[in-house]
């Protein structure tokens, strides 16, 4: 039995074509999901079998991977057992038949079972197009989950999850059991059904729906989907600013999701498929290509808002081609192209890619980077924008925070480490700079993974100058120990840091954090304690999200435990008003920031851990040690503690 029969010999459709798109052979699951007999496949073009809807897809699969020589994916829908259409992600791959020599192009389902949401985003992305509202309904669980569209949809239904019985309790009583057959009966598709429906807020909506079933993967759970059309003639303010809040919840989710799929990626093909299934819908892209370096030259794939001839002029290139791409990679540093002028005066020797006429004022490029400083290149992304759309400076520093989770995944994957491993590196790498040069502070971080090495903390802390001069410094613990505390400790930090760029109060930046992540849903908890520091005069705002105290050390070896203003921890409590507090760092003074992991553990009440650590930085003042050589000794003082937590110390010195 040859290499190409093991191919078909797989439980999922899986089919051998010539690169013309031609069947050399198929096994029994793809006859199925093309609806007619092996034998009547066999020499058929593979577009054609499809249905009309998926013919263009099919086709553009297998000639990616065809031409392009690379692998390529797109989300196939065909009819189903029972009535029901079946959505799966299938992957082209070229090869060799090993028996002649020939060319053919493998075509088969990837298994999606633990990134199911990836096959929702066509349908997302349509009922968006569409102007509707789409919700997926669990005959089995009885519950209704928001999947996204038209942004006006959202107060209709506050909740991103509900059950059946609250959204029945809401429609007429004349129009109820219309509604309930709508969804118990659930037809392939069913005709459009209107019903009368009461919001929360702003009374009675004339709404249509529309249901169908899907089978989400081959063997995977078959669900309902349900449409939704607004047709009441005017709107209300209200439900305007409504709309806008439920957008940005909807994107922080996304993004979110982004970033925890990017962090569990075990493979690269895993990485590749959550890339290339999320980035265009997670920022409101027209497509994605992604390119990764092997051996000084570029490997590329994009998904279906790249066209086959853009993609196959970049693969293959070489790293040292005068373009911007492989200059992003070189350098590590992004390229945003606006227009032809800008690329023809960056990059006169390289104006021969394809898409090169096509920008101007609706059409952008936009580069990041997988590298970081010090390391060998990896890759890229390029997301293309349409419409005019420009990503602000707050996206395209986003985009580049999650850019660098895919490097150091991509990095972790090559060198097959463990899963715990890569999540650990992440973390760190989420952990920032300090600023250096601060004009009479000095600031210094100590960050230690759990002591057995298996646990994976939320630990963090943070360090920026504001707009105004004072300096931001934060520190804080997201609940658990495991890859989800990782990814809630950066979404929670980087929250931190994009609004306390806009607000002058620590009190005010947690309680806006604290709304965006009961709003949200967070699953988990965080402990915080924020400080604006003037570095002119000493002063000192802080505010604490049920955080560990703050240690004040003096340059006569004194020290002192001080607890601040503030509230319960973030992501709780809703409608919490967080209190602050101002006071004054003396001269030759220091505070110290710890997380819980420093002062308290089996052997240790939370005090005692106070008192030691605080005598151990008021000692360091006194012996003239820097805020470097005191964070040492604060973090050394954690071993005496024996707790099996990470920890993380903060040391700010003012000279």
């Amino acid at each position: 039995m040859d290499a190409s029969d093991e191919l078909l010999r797989r439980a999922d459709p899986s089919a051998l074509l010539t690169p013309d798109g031609a069947i050399r052979g198929l096994n029994a699951a793809m006859a199925t999901a093309l609806g007619r007999p092996a034998e009547q496949c066999l020499g058929r073009d593979f577009g054609d079998l499809w249905p009309a809807s998926q013919r263009t897809s099919a086709e553009s699969l297998v000639a990616h991977a065809a031409k392009m020589k690379t692998v390529a994916m797109r989300v196939l829908e065909f009819p189903g057992r029972g009535g029901a259409s079946v959505a799966c992600l299938f992957e082209a791959q070229p090869m060799t038949d090993p028996a002649g020599d020939e060319q053919l192009v493998w075509v088969h389902a990837l298994d999606a079972r633990n990134d199911v949401t990836s096959l929702l985003i066509p349908f997302r992305l349509a009922t968006e197009a569409a102007d509707l509202g789409l919700w997926m309904y669990s005959p089995q669980g009885h519950q209704l989950e928001w999947l996204g569209g038209l942004p006006a949809m959202v107060p209709l239904y506050p909740d991103l999850t509900a059950p059946l019985s609250r959204v029945v309790s809401a429609v007429h009583p004349d129009d109820r059991e219309a509604f309930r057959q709508l969804l118990r009966s659930a037809p392939a598709l069913s005709p459009w059904v209107r019903y009368q429906y009461l919001t929360p807020h702003d009374g009675w909506h004339q709404l249509a729906a529309q249901t169908r079933r899907i089978q989400l993967g081959f063997d995977g759970p078959e669900r309902i989907f349900w449409v939704v059309r607004d047709d009441t003639k005017q709107e209300k303010r209200k439900k305007q600013a409504q709309a806008a809040l439920a957008a940005e919840r909807q994107r922080a989710k996304g993004i979110a999701d982004f970033s925890s799929a990017l962090i569990t990626a075990a493979t690269e093909q895993e990485l590749r498929q959550v890339v290339l299934t999320r980035l265009a819908a997670t920022f409101g892209a027209a497509g994605v290509l992604f390119a990764l370096v092997d051996d000084g030259r570029l490997s590329v794939s994009s998904d279906a808002g790249i066209s086959i001839g853009e993609a196959q002029a970049l693969h293959g290139m070489s790293l040292d081609h005068p373009s911007p791409l492989p200059e992003a990679i070189r350098t590590g540093k992004p390229q945003f192209v606006l227009d032809r002028e800008e690329y023809i005066r960056r990059w006169p020797h390289g104006a021969s890619l394809p898409w090169l006429a096509r920008l101007g004022s609706d059409y952008t490029v936009s580069i990041t980077p997988l590298s970081e400083s010090g390391n060998l290149p990896l890759g890229a992304w390029l997301v293309t924008y349409g419409s005019g759309y420009q990503p602000s400076s707050d996206e395209r520093t986003l985009m580049g925070t999650l850019a660098d989770l895919a490097g150091q995944a991509l990095r972790r994957i090559r060198l097959q480490q463990a899963r715990v491993e890569l999540a650990t590196a992440l973390q760190k790498t989420m952990l920032p700079t300090l600023p250096a040069h601060l004009a009479g502070l000095e600031v210094a971080a100590r960050y230690r993974p759990s002591r057995d090495g298996l646990d994976i903390g939320g630990d963090w802390y943070d360090a920026f100058v504001m707009p105004d001069g004072a300096v931001a410094l934060e520190i804080g613990d997201a609940q658990g120990h495991d890859v989800d505390a990782a990814a809630a400790m950066g979404q929670v930090c980087a929250s931190i840091r994009a609004i306390d760029a806009h607000e002058p109060d620590p009190a005010t930046v947690l309680t806006r954090t604290n709304e965006l992540l009961v709003t949200m849903g967070a699953a988990r908890f965080s402990s915080c304690t924020l400080l604006h520091i003037d570095p002119d005069d000493g002063q000192v705002i802080g505010t604490s999200a049920g955080h560990v105290p703050l240690l004040c050390a003096r340059k006569d070896g004194s020290h002192s435990v001080r607890e601040l203003a503030g509230g319960p921890v973030l992501g709780v409590v809703p409608g919490t008003e967080y209190g602050e507090e101002t006071f004054t760092l003396d001269e030759d003074s220091a505070l110290v920031m710890v997380t819980d992991g420093v002062v308290e553990g089996p052997g240790l009440t939370l005090d005692a851990g106070l008192e030691r650590a605080g005598t151990l930085a008021g000692a360091a003042l006194h012996d003239g040690l820097n805020a470097e050589e005191t964070a040492d000794r604060v973090l050394d003082a954690a071993v005496a503690v024996d707790h099996l937590d990470d920890v993380a110390v903060l040391v700010i010195r003012r000279t």
